[in-house]
């Protein structure tokens, strides 16, 4: 019989913490090991259960990640840069699959978790959908289609609560209307536009952020040419689609050696 992964959360007191508890507990396909959450926390050395207002689930809150990783062979981390850069050294050492759903990654930081992924499986997107990572696919595909005459805008919209912009998945597309461009993101990105800031530069991709009320995720990306606009979008309505994409990933990087992938590879998407 095939052993079932164990499987640890980090951030388990938040919104999408709490989803993931949700989705692995529901799974029969993996179990629940452990349960992360930050130094000081009230949920920390309480039962999961009990400190989600439920019954227990023999899970204690801690804070220390080797101790959560003990008995576990995948850790699903939706929590800050800093967290999942440290949390990509000690999965590492353990052998064990690391799904990172953080967003605001520095280059510093994704430098470590690639030298992380030399010992240790590590799925790393900016959004964990399967509609989100079609929707990568088709962008790619129109920006190398299309010719500079079309500029491209993404404009995504997020609830009050997020704290960085462009969002994870904003970025996702951008990269990949970027690559499709055959361009760097970084030499042609435009954002913050405030003022007098002089006509549209050829070939630019732009972005603009929303933030208000209880906004899941929405994205646009826009082609736009004299004449005629191409408009491609993503609604997200329910966060379970991000948990169900990560418990996903976390069983398909079971038995596979190291090396650094994203939900394209999951998804049999390349």
């Amino acid at each position: 019989m095939e052993e079932i992964p164990g499987i640890v959360i980090t951030g388990v007191s938040g919104r999408m913490g709490q989803m993931l508890v949700a989705e692995v507990g529901a799974s029969e396909a993996a179990e629940l090991v452990g349960a992360l959450e930050r130094p000081g926390h009230d949920w920390i050395g309480k039962d999961l259960g009990e400190a989600m207002g439920g019954k227990a689930l023999g899970v204690i809150v801690t804070d220390d990640p080797l101790e959560a990783m003990a008995n576990a062979q995948a850790l699903i981390d939706f929590t800050s840069p800093e967290a999942t850069v440290g949390n990509a050294a000690i999965c590492a050492q353990a052998r064990a699959v690391h799904v990172v759903g953080t967003t605001g990654l520095s280059d510093d930081d994704l430098a470590k978790l690639d030298a992380a992924a030399r010992h240790a499986t590590i799925v790393r997107a900016g959004n964990m959908s399967l509609g989100v990572n079609l929707l990568v696919q088709l962008t790619r595909k129109i920006a190398k289609a299309l010719d500079e005459d079309f500029d491209i805008e993404i404009v995504e919209a997020h609830h009050r609560h997020k704290v960085d912009a462009p969002s994870g998945t904003a970025l996702m597309l951008g990269e990949a209307a970027a690559e499709g461009r055959g361009v760097r993101l970084s030499n042609v990105s435009d954002r913050g536009r405030d003022g007098m800031t002089g006509a549209r530069q050829r070939g630019h991709i732009g972005f603009s952020a929303i933030r208000g009320g209880d906004i899941v995720g929405e994205h646009d990306v826009i082609f736009a040419a004299p004449g005629e606009r191409i408009v491609l979008s993503h609604v997200a309505t329910d966060r379970r689609i991000f948990a169900r994409g990560a418990l996903k990933a976390a069983l398909w990087g079971q038995g596979r050696g190291p090396g650094a992938f994203d939900m394209m590879d999951v998804l049999g998407l390349k």
